[in-house]
């Protein structure tokens, strides 16, 4: 098992690589396909001065060459100079706009995960009645709205109106509709999952001979039924972080947060070529190592998973 599940991790780290190449490849080739210069919009800018703007950002170069050089890089972490925030790295920029995002989006996979496994299992343990009826319409309402017109709820009522929270995502205080707002969508599709999965578990001979032995009901659904109904919401994890990540590009111009959202937004809307590169790619790494991290703790967690 050890060796196999050795292959089996080698298998998917080597995807994640070919897949974290593809997308540098895709966005840079894609990037330079776009006809207009960064600088080409800029006023006053005579073409020896943009020329030796693009000279200076290793814009003169062919086109291949740039690639080869972006790679080597990135390798060292370095995703370039902005064109739009002169005199800053887009690395930098990438790490000050995380501090805000990783709040956002790592509060917004807890909450989701937590509360959207408990009213899970409480609808599978009360299938049929009221519990279950008024948990089914509350998620499949929450499923069917999106995250921005949630945020703009959340604004509305929560900011505007009563002023229990602060507006803007800079203020104390200010990330705590932003997280709630990105965790209703996850938290309702993982109760929904949750929930078909205990069902399932519920019925497998194994329970049923676990509750013939004596077992306490508590010990049955805690000790063997919870954890195996949990498969499902672990190969979620990866395709919910990549929801939140994209989510929270509108999230945060509507709460003003000066995320990594706000800051792919504003580099599109000036033309920072460096900058959507560099966004791009970290936020496709980082969805790559959640989908490799929920294949390793989906087997870890259910045994019963054949290796492939």
């Amino acid at each position: 098992m050890n060796r196999k599940f050795a292959i089996y991790t080698l298998k998917r780290f080597g995807m994640a690589l070919l897949t974290i190449f593809l997308v540098i490849l895709i966005t840079f080739f894609t990037m330079h396909a776009v006809p207009a210069s960064p600088f080409s919009s800029e006023k006053a800018k005579s073409d020896a001065t943009i020329a030796a703007l693009e000279a200076k950002y290793g814009f003169d170069k062919p086109v291949p060459i740039q690639f080869l050089n972006y790679l080597k890089s990135i390798l060292r972490l370095d995703f370039g100079l902005s064109t739009a925030w002169v005199g800053s790295t887009v690395f930098g920029l990438i790490r000050d706009g995380l501090s805000y995002s990783a709040r956002i989006g790592l509060g917004a996979a807890a909450i989701a995960v937590a509360l959207g496994v408990i009213l899970g299992a409480v609808a599978a343990l009360n299938r049929g009645n009221w519990i279950d009826k008024i948990i089914q319409v509350v998620t499949t309402a929450l499923i069917s709205t999106p995250s921005f017109v949630d945020a703009t709820l959340l604004l509305l009522f929560f900011g505007l109106k009563l002023r229990w929270f602060p507006t803007l995502g800079s203020q104390p205080g200010g990330l705590t509709l932003p997280v709630v707002s990105l965790c209703l969508y996850p938290m309702a599709y993982i109760t929904k999952l949750e929930r078909s999965s205990m069902l399932d578990v519920l019925g497998q001979d194994y329970i049923r001979t676990a509750r013939a032995k004596g077992l306490k009901n508590r010990k049955v659904i805690f000790k063997h039924a919870l954890k195996c109904a949990l498969s499902p919401v672990i190969t979620y994890a990866g395709p919910m972080m990549a929801f939140i990540l994209t989510g929270s590009m509108v999230v945060e111009n509507i709460f003003s947060v000066p995320g990594l959202g706000r800051l792919f937004v504003n580099s599109i809307q000036r033309t920072d070529y460096m900058m959507i590169m560099g966004v791009t790619i970290f936020l496709a790494f980082m969805i790559i190592l959640m989908n490799f991290l929920s294949d390793m703790l989906y087997k870890i967690m259910d045994p019963r998973i054949e290796l492939g």
